[in-house]
């Protein structure tokens, strides 16, 4: 069975569920969340999407990113996801959530309430190689300079979620 997304309204109200493909293709909003893991020196955990991911494959983005499960909060979707792609578990806390709408050239479109979760790691992930092709850790102001200088290197949704959350992640 096909992985199900919940569908929100502008207030994170949940109003049905849908095939993940389905609402990618209909543009639909729905609730997903974006994890963002540091390291004592406050450097970024950057992952590098796997060669064979439907959209954005090779990109970078953040440390992990999907949808919840009908009845998993935020955190333990954050948590579960994080085993799942980078293959450890930390704690996170919720940071903010906004709304964003990213089409992709392939037809599907992102249109999400992103939750923002954050925590921090010290070791080297191990990374599930059907998700994640390569990982490195970079500092908040490199990403930024890197974002202006080499778009075409990072997801849609990254760069997005990264300006809306900049100011935030550096006083985090």
């Amino acid at each position: 069975m096909e992985e199900q997304v919940i569908l929100v309204d502008h207030n994170d109200t949940q109003i049905g569920t849908m095939a993940k493909m389905e609402a990618h293709e209909k543009a639909l909003l729905h609730r997903a969340f974006s994890v963002f893991v540091f390291n004592k020196e406050g450097a970024l955990l950057l992952q590098q999407r796997a060669a064979h991911k439907y959209h954005s494959p090779l990109l970078w983005t953040n440390t992990c990113c999907s949808h919840q499960r009908v009845g998993e909060s935020n955190i333990e979707a954050g948590k579960r996801r994080l085993q799942e792609e980078m293959g450890f578990s930390t704690e996170l806390k919720e940071i903010f959530s906004f709304i964003y709408k990213a089409p992709f050239d392939n037809g599907l479109t992102e249109h999400e309430l992103d939750h923002v979760l954050i925590g921090n790691y010290e070791d080297a992930p191990v990374i599930n190689k059907d998700e994640v092709e390569a990982y490195k850790w970079m500092p908040l102001e490199t990403v930024k300079t890197d974002i202006a200088e080499n778009p075409q290197l990072y997801t849609a949704w990254f760069k997005i979620i990264f300006k809306e959350s900049y100011k935030r992640l550096i006083n985090a």
